[in-house]
């Protein structure tokens, strides 16, 4: 349920924009999607989707139409080196890419993506209430911080006056009236 292109004459960049439109579908939806989008790189997926259906259907004996796009590589292959004149006779070189795209085919699995879907939930069900907690507990610490501090006789303002807090530098603004004045 294999299929692949090798140096075909795109670049890898705009192949892998297409292929991540396509990735993770079903083949028919995929087979949609591309005919509709008017691209190289569209033509040529549907093309090796195509090939990879005869080949599940033929090698496999499976139904093409169940089918899901597993995975869809993209792979920067050799460059052609071209040049573009310049002014004095200079060459400005240009490096066309080709690209190698594998593209492998396989079943849906219901029970799979029942079973991500439900860890997601457990996962997003128990950082909710740690992120609860620690906040609380954030809360928690700084009132007891603060009851510390009326117990000494100190408030955090008094601290604050006491040279605890950052202190900045800034450079002193000049305006254009002294800039005028000093030249004269």
């Amino acid at each position: 349920m294999k299929a692949s292109l090798h140096s075909v004459r795109i670049a890898p960049k705009k192949a892998n924009l297409i292929a991540k439109m396509i990735r993770g579908m079903t083949v028919p939806q995929a087979i949609e999607s591309l005919e509709r989008t008017n691209k190289k790189a569209a033509r040529l997926l549907e093309e090796l989707l195509k090939s990879a259906m005869a080949n599940a259907q033929n090698n496999d004996s499976q139904d093409p139409q169940e089918l899901v796009i597993k995975s869809l590589i993209v792979n920067q292959g050799q460059a052609y080196h071209r040049g573009v004149p310049m002014a004095r006779g200079r060459v400005r070189p240009m490096r066309k890419f080709l690209s190698h795209i594998e593209l492998t085919l396989g079943i849906a699995s219901v029970e799979g993506e029942k079973g991500k879907v439900k860890g997601e939930s457990a996962s997003k069900k128990t950082k909710e209430p740690t992120s609860q907690k620690s906040k609380k507990t954030v809360k928690k610490v700084s009132t007891q911080k603060e009851s510390q501090d009326l117990e000494e006789g100190s408030s955090p303002t008094t601290r604050r006056s006491s040279g605890q807090e950052k202190k900045t530098t800034s450079t002193p603004k000049v305006s254009a009236e002294k800039d005028s004045s000093t030249k004269k």
